[in-house]
């Protein structure tokens, strides 16, 4: 009996020595596994740091990189600024020499084309008062069909045709109200018969030379 008490002590024994150094082991694993499940986290926020450091980073860098163009354009600027401060000079001068002559040469068109019609207007101004013998010549004429009658009126016609073709109209005068602009009264009657201020009666013609009076027609006008 004590051999077998002895050999249940001693069993006791080493299950209390394996136990006891079980519990430290297990203990050390759990530590192991904790610091192995905290280490990701750590890991985590390297991470996260080292994007933000990253970012920041290439932001800088992205800056640095405008920061050097805009340098690289101020000094590309500086360098051509007197050749194109040369150029835009040239230009303007250019330009305004050019709008300069534009306008002398349209202003030289315009003096001549005026310069013209007061020509033209002092010639047929010279020219009306033959008009006017002409037509009161053959308004004696008794005989149409005299030769020399009829020679006079065939130079009348076309010296009329002539005037025509360069613009010269005569003013219609006899039945329409009377213009100021148009027409020059020496003469107003009461008549009964005409409207107010309406030309009854013509003494002379009177002459456009396109939209410019040569000549006013002379007229009486009713009251």
């Amino acid at each position: 009996m004590s051999e077998e008490k002895k050999k249940v002590d001693e069993e006791m024994a080493n299950t209390e020595k394996e136990l006891k150094e079980d519990i430290p082991r297990e203990a050390d694993q759990t530590q192991t596994e904790s610091d192995v499940r905290e280490k990701p986290g750590k890991d985590d926020k390297s991470s996260g740091q080292k994007a933000e450091d990253n970012k920041t980073h290439d932001q800088k860098k992205e800056d640095s990189g405008d920061e050097s163009k805009e340098k690289e354009k101020k000094f590309f600027k500086r360098k051509k600024d007197k050749k194109d401060e040369k150029i835009e000079e040239m230009t303007d001068q250019l330009k305004r020499q050019m709008a300069e002559f534009d306008n002398f040469r349209k202003r030289t068109e315009k003096e001549k084309s005026g310069m013209y019609a007061m020509g033209a207007k002092d010639v047929v101004e010279k020219i009306l008062p033959i008009v006017d013998n002409f037509e009161r010549g053959l308004a004696t004429a008794s005989d149409m069909s005299d030769p020399f009658t009829d020679g006079m009126n065939k130079v009348y016609k076309q010296l009329t045709q002539a005037l025509e073709d360069m613009g010269v109209t005569a003013i219609e005068a006899v039945g329409k109200e009377f213009d100021p602009g148009l027409h020059n009264a020496v003469m107003h009657v009461e008549d009964e018969d005409a409207d107010d201020n309406v030309v009854v009666e013509e003494f002379q013609k009177g002459y456009l030379y396109k939209d410019s009076v040569v000549r006013h027609s002379m007229v009486k006008v009713a009251n």
